[in-house]
């Protein structure tokens, strides 16, 4: 019977293993969101007509989630967008996601904040080939963010709502600060931020990035 003997450079090995393991799950991908549309059902139905459904053009990053052949279009205060894509499948509430710079094309002051939070936000016009809605609230520019499956959070060592620091690489590259992390198994691991960012840090989508802790 021969024994099994565990030597350092074995211990070595695997802890290099497991090193390029980790560091493999550690690189998260970007998605760079331009300006969107999300629609209630009840909106969907003054746009695009009663019982209207969104047309897949092209499937996201995130599981269930595309982009729509349907687009709207945003009138503001001072100017307009034509043709925003409609992301699906249709929510709860209706929200309009810009960046800064649409922002002060539009004249609305968009504050950045979780997506699905929307109170005290403004409102806006928005236009579809068969009706028109005149949205309350729901203007917002969307906190940067990382989506991570619960497994990849645990092994990041990071937990829902937690705000961290993210390695940025190329030319451009820097820290990114104050990322929020959003945790669910309905999630696939991808960083989400606007074009303003994106251009700021030399970023595309595809890109990969790292969690710095």
């Amino acid at each position: 019977m021969h024994e099994k003997v565990v030597t350092e450079e074995m211990i070595s090995q695997i802890a290099k293993i497991t090193y390029m393991c980790i560091n493999e799950m550690e690189d998260i991908p970007v998605g760079v969101s331009n300006r969107h549309v999300h629609l209630s059902r009840e909106h969907m139905d003054i746009l695009f007509g009663k019982g209207a459904e969104l047309t897949v053009k092209k499937m996201l990053g995130q599981p269930g989630q595309y982009a729509a052949e349907e687009s709207v279009k945003l009138r503001g205060p001072k100017g307009t967008f034509e043709k925003v894509r409609v992301l699906g499948p249709v929510r709860k509430e209706s929200q309009v996601e810009i960046s800064k710079s649409d922002g002060f094309a539009l004249g609305i002051q968009a504050p950045v904040t979780e997506s699905g939070k929307l109170d005290g936000t403004p409102g806006i016009i928005i236009e579809g080939p068969k009706g028109q809605v005149v949205l309350e609230k729901g203007v917002i520019t969307a906190w940067r963010h990382i989506h991570l499956t619960e497994d990849t959070a645990k092994l990041l060592h990071v937990c829902d709502g937690e705000f961290v620091n993210v390695e940025i690489p190329g030319d451009r590259g820097c820290l990114m600060r104050k990322v929020l992390v959003r945790v669910s198994d309905r999630f696939a691991p991808e960083m989400h931020i606007d074009t303003d960012e994106a251009n700021a840090f030399g970023l595309k989508t595809g890109d990969k990035i790292r969690i710095n802790k």
